[in-house]
């Protein structure tokens, strides 16, 4: 090791120290795809604050390359789930969310993304066996003494591990369906009433018959859908530790939840004192452009330019939407920017230019851009929302048509469904949101608010692992709920004995007045007798 970076490690090891708490030894339990990209942003600024991370990478991983986090440590080990069968149960979520599952109602999933939700339980399910049975890696993490686990909630095991290392843990999070985790594990409190249900598509203030369909959905996740198959992970944790006990009661041990949202994009809602919202946490300024694309956007005169994105996960778009969606970008005045990895339409106008990749973020926040079509993932929206840039939502699979959803109802976007949208739809959604400025000025308001917070989102995040680090945990922010079976939490046990209470009072009460009234209708036939 060069003297130069001998010494840029002693100063971010001085840096750790002079705070408020010493560096810490951070392991974690990753994601794939868009999830380890906002999982990334937090350990890069982790190990730039002089705290030493290591990720846990099966053989299995898809997105997880060491070669391009070089602060970052890795603790490779192999599964006998291969990398390809895990990128083809991502993709059959992607293909069954996109292709095949109706949007009408949330009792329509079934069983198609039960199925496919299964076969990721069941995927983790073997990763996590894999990875808790390595007794040479268990012994070696014990040995690390580390202080904290970081967890992506979204891929269980994570908290098994801790359990086993007998270290605290917090969780990143975007969602699970129907809220049912946070619910149950993490006593969130999520009214129907006024709470849209994660994947059912509302959005805002709901009509009646709106309210019905939410109630109908969290009936649905509630006592229908399972995320993970509660009682085979149930069972293996419970082997794994010696004691009974269950998934659910496991991840409800976390420290503190770091929701990847903020209410810039999210309708307010009650909240605990370890939740934490950090939605936008990877936004960052714009860097200038490759001069290649700043020349294509700069010859775009005052019109400007349209970035168009579906993200990384859409690969099999059909010729005749890829002929559509072209058509429609070659009547616009602005230049387009369009990522699209697929053989070139044959209807693409000279105003559009396809890659195979976009610098997404710098691009949103270039001057000339005037809208924004996309997916609707987490991290796009905060992109655009953070530098202010209407957009039209052509949303695909998972939270994304609740993403849309709600940045429609705040006004700063138009909705299409990307399977009944023809090339009019688009042309007349592009031509609204850029010529009606009440879009451009709502997508401002929202990024008015979104940087008119006292900490940055990503400082936020920090402060709470670090936190977490030097407290051993935070059980004093955690509900009091954990302590509490269901039917007390309900306080059905209250409700039953004062119900018990007032039928104690009412017996004798009852009784009482039949015995008088008895006596008097008595007492009255006798005098009339006489």
């Amino acid at each position: 090791m060069t003297v130069k970076w001998m010494s840029v490690l002693l100063l971010l090891q001085m840096g750790c120290y002079l705070r408020l708490g010493n560096c810490g030894k951070v392991l974690v339990w990753p994601m794939e795809y868009s999830h380890w990209m906002n999982l990334k942003i937090i350990l890069d600024e982790l190990v730039e604050r002089g705290h030493e991370v290591t990720v846990l990478r099966p053989s299995a991983s898809i997105f997880l390359d060491p070669q391009k986090s070089p602060g970052l440590k890795f603790e490779s080990y192999s599964t006998s789930i291969s990398k390809d069968d895990l990128d083809k149960v991502f993709t059959k979520v992607v293909d069954v969310s996109t292709n095949e599952m109706p949007r009408d109602l949330c009792l329509s999933f079934s069983p198609l993304l039960q199925n496919t939700f299964d076969e990721y339980s069941n995927s983790y399910l073997k990763i996590c066996q894999d990875t808790v049975s390595n007794k040479q890696l268990v012994t070696k993490l014990q040995r690390s003494k580390f202080d904290v686990l970081f967890s992506d909630a979204a891929a269980p095991c994570g908290e098994l591990i801790a359990e086993l290392l007998q270290i605290p843990f917090l969780y990143s999070l975007r969602f699970t369906p129907g809220y049912t985790m946070e619910k149950y594990s993490g006593k969130f409190l999520v009214p129907p009433s006024y709470v849209p249900m994660i994947l059912s598509g509302l959005g805002g203030q709901m009509t009646f018959m709106e309210r019905v369909k939410n109630m109908m959905c969290m009936l649905y996740f509630d006592f229908w859908f399972e995320t993970f198959n509660e009682k085979k992970w149930s069972q293996f944790y419970s082997e794994t530790l010696g004691r009974p006990t269950t998934l659910t009661e496991t991840i409800g041990k976390a420290e503190m939840w770091l929701i990847r949202s903020y209410w810039d994009l999210e309708f307010p809602r009650p909240t605990l004192p370890n939740t934490e919202y950090v939605g936008g946490l990877h936004c960052k300024p714009a860097k200038p452009l490759p001069k290649e694309m700043e020349d294509f956007v700069q010859s775009s005169g005052e019109h400007g330019v349209v970035v168009f994105s579906l993200g990384s996960m859409v690969s099999n778009m059909s010729e005749a939407k890829a002929n559509a969606i072209a058509w429609a970008l070659a009547q616009i005045p602005q230049k387009v920017l369009w990522r699209f990895d697929g053989k070139t339409p044959d209807t693409l106008g000279p105003n559009t230019r396809v890659y195979k990749w976009l610098p997404q973020n710098d691009l949103l926040g270039h001057p000339k851009t005037k809208a924004f079509v996309t997916h609707g993932g987490a991290n796009g929206i905060y992109e655009a929302i953070h530098f202010g840039i209407p957009m039209i939502g052509i949303p695909l699979f998972g939270e994304q048509h609740d993403n849309i959803a709600y940045i429609v109802a705040k006004g700063a976007a138009v909705s299409l469904d990307f399977r009944t949208m023809t090339r009019a739809d688009l042309l007349n959604a592009l031509n609204a949101v850029i010529d009606n400025h009440s879009y451009k000025e709502n997508a401002m308001w929202l990024s008015t608010i979104h940087h008119d917070q006292p900490m940055k989102p990503l400082d936020r995040a920090i402060f709470w692992i670090e936190f977490v680090m030097r407290h051993k945990g935070a059980k004093h922010l955690r509900p009091l709920a954990h302590n509490l079976t269901w039917y007390q939490y309900h306080s059905l046990d209250v409700i039953g004995f004062l119900l018990a209470c007032v039928a104690a009072m009412a017996f004798p009460a009852i009784k009482s007045f039949l015995f008088i009234y008895r006596k008097f209708v008595t007492t009255g036939k006798k005098t009339k007798n006489e």
